[in-house]
């Protein structure tokens, strides 16, 4: 990185190690070998070394009465944009900043995921998941010099602050009442519930080819849960809508099989999990 170029940044920390190995990483776009890096990519972890290296040598010992919070370590990632760096005055960094917010933040953890993904992949880590806004515990922006953002520092940054209009929207939504019934029994989660949730997370998250395999499985899940479910009737016309939707969601999901789907695939996937999210909501509706 040019030490006269300033170079914006997003940082965010999350109340656990991320997982990949500190340090720096160059991030290229996609099935693009000997295109320049966009980004550079800095993971670190923060806090609880001492606690960590106590337990390792006392693995087993009485547990305390009242037990104090076990210190956890945060992972920290800076995701540097390398490949539009502001080469003008810092006047010209200034003005970005001041306009810089959510949308910036947003770009930045698609970067932040694809990275957790292939560390997922490569380590057959099921249980590494991609983070969301929500998940942060801090989200800062800014710009800086070279290896200054690198380093963790910067010229000028802000710190962005979660939008009050979602914490409204989470708290409308909280479904405590299905969460109890859940937990207790009364009620059971559709399997086509959870497969519809992988196939957005694929496909938020720029794999079209693997939400177009997931949704088919979701897809004829929901056709066969939806049909025998209590409020099936109530669902008729959800129903019949999303038979309708099983062949253009087979011939992208075997179109996923040969290779990159085409726009016309990727757009047949993105409405189909779009009208077979709207039916579980409305299935939800219906039992509240």
């Amino acid at each position: 990185m040019s030490a006269s170029s300033l170079f914006r940044f997003v940082q965010v920390e999350l109340p656990w190690a991320l997982g990949p190995p500190d340090g720096r990483y160059l991030v290229r776009a996609a099935d693009d070998t000997g295109a320049p890096p966009t980004h550079v990519l800095v993971f670190a972890t923060l806090g609880a070394p001492e606690r960590r290296r106590l337990a390792a040598r006392r693995r087993q010992r009485d547990a305390e009465a009242e037990p104090e919070p076990v210190p956890v370590a945060t992972g920290r990632a800076t995701v540097i944009d390398v490949g539009a760096p502001i080469s003008g005055a810092e006047a010209e960094a200034e003005a970005w900043l001041a306009g810089a917010g959510e949308d910036d933040l947003q770009a930045a953890l698609a970067v932040l995921n694809r990275a957790l993904h292939s560390f997922r992949v490569i380590t057959a880590d099921p249980y590494l998941q991609p983070v969301g806004r929500g998940q942060t515990l801090v989200a800062r922006i800014g710009f800086g010099a070279g290896e200054e953002v690198a380093e963790g520092r910067w010229s000028a940054a802000k710190e962005l602050t979660m939008p009050e209009g979602r914490r409204r929207r989470a708290r409308i939504l909280a479904p405590q009442a299905r969460l109890a019934a859940l937990l207790g029994s009364r009620e059971s989660a559709l399997v086509c519930e959870e497969l519809t949730l992988r196939a957005r997370s694929d496909l938020d998250h720029g794999r079209p080819r693997e939400a177009a395999l997931q949704l088919l499985v979701a897809l004829d899940a929901a056709l066969a849960e939806l049909t025998a479910d209590a409020h099936a009737a109530e669902l008729a016309g959800r129903l019949e809508e999303l038979r309708g939707q099983r062949a253009p969601v087979a011939g992208a999901a075997q179109a996923a099989l040969s290779g990159p789907l085409s726009t016309a695939n990727t757009d047949a996937v993105t409405f189909a999990l779009g009208r077979v999210e709207a039916a579980l909501r409305a299935r939800a509706a219906a039992g509240a």
